[in-house]
């Protein structure tokens, strides 16, 4: 009798896990509901490709094979190259660049730096053949004309562990981040030299600057903040708080507002630019209540994307395996896609 009640009730226990695990699955599968225009890339480290989606129809049209682990990925060219770094893979030095063309879908070129740059950050320089690039490991600000794949500049940051940068829109002007002495070099491309060391909060990774170029914005890693700094004075402006470990930030298209992938927090911050103050927190499902993290995986986005209308955001949540899809508008999440793989890069053509 007793084995004949516990055979029942070990099975009611595997339904009722079977049906949990199906309620779970049900729930984190992916929905796609808005229809806009434009390719979204993403780039997928562990697995080495890059997935392209049509946001209006919402269906993935290619997969492009790169071999090798990416790291920072930019659009140049009017958005008919994509080119992407490999630093911090396992098998690398960071010393390859590869070249997609968006038209093909195909990789159109590999330069090969001949360990003489270690490529962390990268910035294309418009209307030209050239791109600043970021060397981590020696400091340097380096510029290459990628069709003559020869290193023309390179600038010492005078700082230490040199990561992402940016580049002034009116003058020849870059602005790298120092993660290891949490500070940004201002560097002049005439010059060919720092002209100012700015300090900032520890740990200083991510850069963004307004569309105007009056301000640039940097998140502090370790200090869970961003430095706000006045490109004209080089003068802090503000130290505005955030929550833990923000990675990426970007601007809106109009500069309105700055997004800030907050990786351990699970969230995503907006801040108006104007008044330097928060207006928005977005969190994403799968860290505060138990049965959050019970139905999602937990989040952690690493990289934010803005559509070229303003419309819609696009945040690489990489625990997740997902895409998540905020509207500007409302500042919530209106659409999922998953792609089963970690990926860091994303961005729309």
């Amino acid at each position: 009798m007793f084995i004949k009640r516990y055979k029942y009730a070990f099975i009611s226990l595997a339904v009722i896990y079977a049906v949990l695990l199906l309620f779970v699955f049900i729930i984190r599968l992916p929905y796609y509901s808005i229809q806009t225009t434009g390719k979204l890339y993403i780039i997928n480290k562990v697995s080495r490709d890059i997935t392209v989606f049509d946001l209006f129809t919402g269906t993935e049209i290619a997969e492009i094979p790169i071999n090798i682990e990416a790291h920072e990925a930019i659009t140049a060219l009017d958005n008919n190259k994509i080119i992407l770094t490999d630093f911090g893979a396992l098998n690398s030095k960071g010393n390859r660049l590869t070249i997609i063309n968006t038209k093909t879908n195909r990789v159109e070129k590999t330069i090969d730096l001949k360990g003489k740059i270690n490529v962390n950050g990268i910035v294309a320089i418009p209307k030209t053949n050239k791109l600043a690039l970021v060397d981590y490991v020696s400091n340097r600000l380096c510029i290459i004309n990628i069709k003559t794949e020869r290193i023309e500049k390179e600038i010492e940051t005078k700082q230490k562990n040199s990561h992402l940068a940016v580049l002034q829109p009116s003058k020849p002007i870059a602005y790298v981040t120092n993660m290891k002495s949490n500070s940004v070099s201002v560097i002049d491309l005439k010059k060919n030299e720092v002209i100012k060391i700015i300090p900032c909060g520890l740990t200083t990774e991510s850069i963004d600057i307004t569309p105007d170029g009056s301000e640039i914005w940097v998140t502090n890693k370790s200090e869970n903040s961003i430095t706000i700094i006045n490109t004209l004075t080089y003068k802090v402006l503000a130290t505005v708080p955030t929550e833990k470990e923000p990675l990426k930030l970007k601007f809106t298209i109009d500069g309105t507002f700055c997004l800030v992938a907050n990786a351990s927090g699970g969230s995503i911050t907006v801040y108006d630019q104007a008044s330097k103050k928060r207006i928005k927190t977005i969190r994403i499902p799968g860290r505060n209540e138990i049965i959050e993290r019970i139905l999602y995986h937990t989040p952690r986005p690493v990289n934010i994307a803005i559509h070229p209308n303003g419309l819609y955001a696009f945040v690489s949540n990489s625990n997740a395996n997902k895409i998540e899809v905020i509207d500007m508008k409302s500042f919530k999440i209106v659409s999922i896609r998953i792609i089963w793989n970690y990926y860091i890069t994303i961005f729309v053509v």
